[in-house]
This record gives structure tokens, C-alpha cells and sequence, in this order.
């Protein structure tokens, strides 16, 4: 989607909870957030929020009270509604919200491996790199 919007970005900032799939000391988190930054070529920065204070997204906090109110007293019977019902949600001020169901199958287990690791191109922010990192784009052969 993003594309679209923005067809000559060169970065990606990504705001993330500190905590589950896409956590700060998640490997296979980072390990496909370079494979996108490579297949984009893209330079991904990532802030991951302090564990326990996602409260602190204002983005999904300013969503989120909308959406619920969308879909109030509406069943929500499938995937596929709830994402229509999420996408279509905008408010007075002009906040919209677009979504996509994404039907991929994604096996859980993976394991990245510590030479995988090392070939990312990671290079941690100086104000808490445990944190805030970003990948850039790797030189591909083809």
C-alpha cells in the first residue's frame, strides 16, 4: 500500500510493542524485516516501545476506539469481515484505515541461525540499540 503512496521513499520507520512475534529480541522478526528491506530496497528502522507500555502508541490508540465503534452490533463471523470492517473505518478529522487479509501460511518454530544473524546489516541506534535498530538493503549478486 505504501508504495502507492510513496513511490520515492527510501526508509520505512516501523513502531512496534516490545513484546510477542515482533519483539525487540525476536530473531526471525529480524531476520524478515531484512529480507523485506532487501526486497524492497528499503532501509528499515525500527523503535520498539519499553515492555508493558504499547499504551504509549498513539497511533493505535487513536485507531482503535473508532474501529470498535464501526463495527458495534455487527457479527464477526470471518476474517474477511472484520478486515472490511477495520479498512473502511475513517473518521471526522480524516483518519482512514486501510487493510489487507493476509491468507499466507506461516509456520511457527523457525529457527535463525547465529551465521544468519551475523549476515544481517543491523546497525543498532545509539540511544537504546537493544531497541532501535536499522536494517539497510544488502548488496545482492544476480
Amino acid at each position: 500500500m505504501g508504495c502507492v503512496w510513496y513511490p520515492v521513499a527510501r526508509r520505512l520507520l516501523i513502531t512496534a510493542d516490545g513484546g510477542g512475534s515482533n519483539g525487540s529480541r525476536n530473531r526471525l522478526w529480524k531476520w524478515e524485516l531484512q529480507q523485506f528491506a532487501d526486497e524492497m530496497g528499503l532501509r528499515v528502522s525500527v523503535c520498539h516501545f519499553p515492555p508493558g507500555t504499547s499504551k504509549w502508541n498513539k497511533i493505535e490508540h487513536r485507531m482503535f476506539c473508532h474501529i470498535t465503534e464501526n463495527w458495534r452490533g455487527r457479527p464477526l463471523v470471518s476474517r474477511e469481515v472484520v478486515v472490511n470492517l477495520i479498512g473502511h473505518t475513517t473518521t471526522q478529522s480524516g483518519l482512514a484505515i486501510r487493510s489487507e487479509l493476509d491468507e499466507n501460511s506461516y509456520p511457527t518454530g523457525q529457527p535463525v541461525t547465529a551465521e544468519q544473524m551475523e549476515s544481517l546489516s543491523l546497525k543498532r541506534d545509539k540511544f537504546h540499540g537493544d531497541w532501535n535498530y536499522s536494517l539497510r538493503p544488502r548488496e545482492t549478486t544476480k
